[in-house]
């Protein structure tokens, strides 16, 4: 199989086909597009829960993970209440090394106001990198649930922050010699640094309060593959204009360098929003200043399009992530 996450064809086949649906309190499991799963408990909060691996330098593998596992709670329109983490570690890695990875979690949860509620720590012979996979917990009013599955033809897409920014991170870490013999190190360690975007739980919480008829968080696959995702959940197209689509230079410019596609790239901490009002989202989280911009609509038609000017194209399957090409 290809690498990265397997094709939407093989998770239909070999993945939901074989999953059946076994008990009531499951009232959204595993599907296309679908990132979390909830359990009603018969309360006024449901639980909603998320699990996400990822791998990564010592240093830098919770500022990934966390975030990642959180967004998608945000997403259900839930709020995180915390993560149990799964650290699978190489033989050589010492402990100070461990202590890192989680004073780096710990900030990061009580940033978000979470905690780290347990877990699993091992090293393991043959891996080259620590694995870090991360469960995350949230609760939601029961009530919530019908607002997110509003997604029809005609509605605003919203897009918050910009694309590519956790595979901008990424590269300007591990690859900061490369990039420097090319480019200003003051752009490089400006890159590197875009981690502070990495969470969409404000935007995801204002958008709740604020008109929002359905939300997916863009990460592996990119913006395109998160525009495709949405579209097959709610069963709608897509009119884009790619011109519209958010994205910093420093992306750009990394991108030209190793060959890639910025739109096809790991871009954690973007949102994607469908609204009646788009204008009227972008308005709200420019409030709590989150930058967002309405970059094309919902239709009734089954084709998904991006629009470059004069150029019209037709969105593809998701496809692997380009940072499994560096």
């Amino acid at each position: 199989m290809r690498k990265g996450k397997i094709s939407e064809s093989v998770l239909k086949r070999s993945v939901l086909k074989k999953i059946k649906t076994h008990r009531e309190e499951v009232t959204d499991g595993a599907g296309v597009g679908t990132d979390c799963a909830v359990l009603s408990l018969g309360e006024e909060y449901d639980t909603v829960l998320s699990t996400t691996p990822v791998t990564a330098p010592v240093e830098d593998i919770s500022t990934y993970a966390i975030p990642m596992a959180l967004n998608n709670i945000a997403v259900a329109g839930a709020e995180p209440v915390g993560v149990m983490l799964t650290i699978i570690l190489p033989e050589k890695v010492e402990e100070s090394e461990l202590q890192t990875i989680m004073e780096r979690a710990e900030g990061i949860c009580r940033g978000c106001n979470t905690e780290i509620v347990g877990g699993h720590t091992e090293t393991l012979p043959g891996i080259l990198e620590p694995i870090m996979t991360v469960t995350g917990v949230g609760k939601r009013h029961n009530m919530e649930a019908d607002s997110l599955r509003r997604v029809k033809a005609g509605q605003d897409i919203v897009i918050s922050k910009w694309i590519g920014l956790e595979g901008t991170i990424r590269l300007a870490r591990e690859r900061r010699g490369e990039l420097c013999k090319r480019y200003p190190v003051r752009m490089v360690e400006e890159a590197a640094a875009y981690d502070r975007y990495l969470s969409i739980i404000p935007e995801a919480a204002t958008a709740m309060k604020s008109g929002v008829c359905g939300m997916h968080d863009v990460s592996r696959g990119g913006i395109f593959g998160a525009l495709w995702e949405l579209a097959e959940k709610a069963g709608v197209g897509l009119e884009i204009d790619l011109k519209k689509i958010p994205v910093k230079q420093e992306t750009i410019e990394i991108c030209e360098f190793y060959e890639l596609n910025p739109y096809e790239l790991l871009s954690g901490g973007c949102l994607i929003m469908t609204a009646d009002d788009g204008e009227g989202l972008v308005a709200a989280l420019k409030r709590e200043d989150i930058p967002s911009v309405v970059v094309g609509r919902t239709t009734d038609s089954n084709d998904r399009v991006i629009y470059n000017e004069d150029e019209k194209r037709y969105l593809d399957r998701p496809k692997t992530d380009q940072i499994y090409y560096i």
